[in-house]
Order: C-alpha cells, then sequence, then structure tokens
C-alpha cells in the first residue's frame, strides 16, 4: 500500500507565497518522477510542476518563474514552493507520484494525492 500525504494548503493574499509538501509512504521500493497538478473549478486538471528522479524539472508556462520544485529522496518527500501568489493561482493542488511498490517491483504505478485547496484572496 503507497499513500501520498499533502500539506501546506490554505489562504493567502494576492502576491503572498505558499509552500506545500508531499510525503509518500507505505511499501515503495523506488520513485520515479513526483509533481503537482491542479483543478479549479470548472476546469480541467493541469500540470504545475515535475521533478525526475535525475533531477531534471518541467513546469507550466503560467508558474515558472514563480514556482519552484524540490524533492528530498531520502524523506520521499517533494515541495511546492508558491511565489507571488495570483488569484488564478486558485485551485485544489494535487501531489503524484510514479512510484514502483515493493509489492510489484515490474511496474510503475501513478499515484495521487488527496488534494489540497489553495485560495490567492484579498
Amino acid at each position: 500500500q503507497v499513500q501520498l500525504v499533502e500539506s501546506g494548503g490554505g489562504l493567502v493574499q494576492p502576491g503572498g507565497s505558499l509552500r506545500l509538501s508531499c510525503e509518500a509512504s507505505g511499501s515503495i521500493f523506488s520513485i520515479n518522477a513526483m509533481g503537482w497538478y491542479r483543478q479549479a473549478p470548472g476546469k480541467e486538471r493541469e500540470l504545475v510542476a515535475t521533478k525526475a528522479s535525475g533531477g531534471s524539472t518541467d513546469y507550466a508556462d503560467s508558474v515558472k518563474g514563480r514556482f519552484t520544485i524540490s524533492r528530498d529522496n531520502a524523506k520521499n518527500t517533494v515541495y511546492l514552493q508558491m511565489n507571488s501568489l495570483k488569484p488564478e493561482d486558485t485551485a485544489v493542488y494535487y501531489c503524484n507520484a510514479r512510484i514502483v511498490a515493493s509489492t510489484d517491483i515490474l511496474r510503475v504505478n501513478a499515484y495521487w494525492g488527496q488534494g489540497t485547496q489553495v485560495t490567492v484572496s484579498s
């Protein structure tokens, strides 16, 4: 059993900052990419940022220069530092990880966290 648990969402004023965390736990053999997606009301879920196990990163154009993704591989944790937040960043943010479970090392599965609400409003 593998779980992703997110934390760090909340309400912040425009221009403010938040840091999201996501820890993977359970029967983990290895973790490939970890990342963040978001879904605003009435919109499809979209990629925010990802970070591969080798270190390469990918960001949505809308967050480049404002958001930074990082990983602590020893803690199986991924972070998203969000600066200069805008009202359009308001969404539920979901952690995603591609994990090889120790119960099935021949397969890479995608796991999702439960989501954390980020609201940017004055």
